[in-house]
């Protein structure tokens, strides 16, 4: 794909969606933080649900160590790898508590150092909450990225550093969020939605359906 390929599909994914975001809930930098550790394997609808109880009642580091591993699971138990995510938010949790005097850091030494913060998640608070031009990469941007030959690698590292190498400045900020959602509600594993799709002409994907939705 070329680059005036890229920057025409970038131009209207931002037409249809000129301020994208992350579809989780959260009120402060420390609430995404704790939403993305929960989001691994488990819907961000699902991740939505349970925090609306657990930040009630519990939205600080210091608030969710009082409740303790086993108060945590009690609102996190409908999420998928629950148990596991429990003892890393705990920890996480006391670890920005002791170094960090509670706030989140805005580096990704620090929060890669974080119990249960991989590179993905530490790239959507630096995007997200930061305004670092990260790339996120995620099933629907490998999937989607290799999909219609947009930055095509054989892994999410190879794929995110692609990305970064050939989005244009002007839309590197946003571009993760676009292809999230473009992946998860139109580019479909299984069936993607070729006629709603807004760069259909300009995608490389060899098995696009032909016979366009109407």
């Amino acid at each position: 794909m070329n680059k005036h390929k890229r920057y025409e599909i970038l131009t209207r994914l931002r037409a249809e969606n000129p301020t994208p975001t992350t579809e989780l809930h959260y009120q402060s930098t420390f609430e995404l933080l704790i939403a993305v550790i929960l989001s691994a394997q488990a819907t961000d609808v699902g991740v939505n649900k349970a925090t609306a109880k657990l930040y009630a009642v519990a939205n600080t580091p210091k608030a969710i160590l009082a409740l303790g591993e086993a108060g945590l699971k009690e609102y996190i138990k409908t999420i998928g790898l629950f148990n596991a995510k429990a003892a890393n938010v705990i920890k996480t949790c006391r670890q920005l508590v002791e170094q960090h005097n509670s706030v989140v850091p805005d580096n990704r030494r620090d929060l890669e150092a974080l119990p249960g913060v991989g590179r993905k998640t530490a790239n959507v608070v630096l995007n997200t909450a930061f305004g670092e031009p990260t790339m996120a990469v995620d099933t629907h941007i490998f999937r989607l990225a290799n999909r219609i030959n947009f930055a095509p690698g054989k892994n999410v590292l190879e794929v995110e550093k692609k990305l970064l190498k050939v989005i244009p400045a002007e839309f590197i900020r946003d571009a993760h969020h676009w292809f999230i959602l473009h992946g998860r509600y139109v580019c479909t594993a299984r069936s993607p939605r070729c006629g709603a799709c807004v760069i259909y002409d300009q995608c490389e994907f060899k098995g696009k359906k032909a016979d366009l939705e109407q």
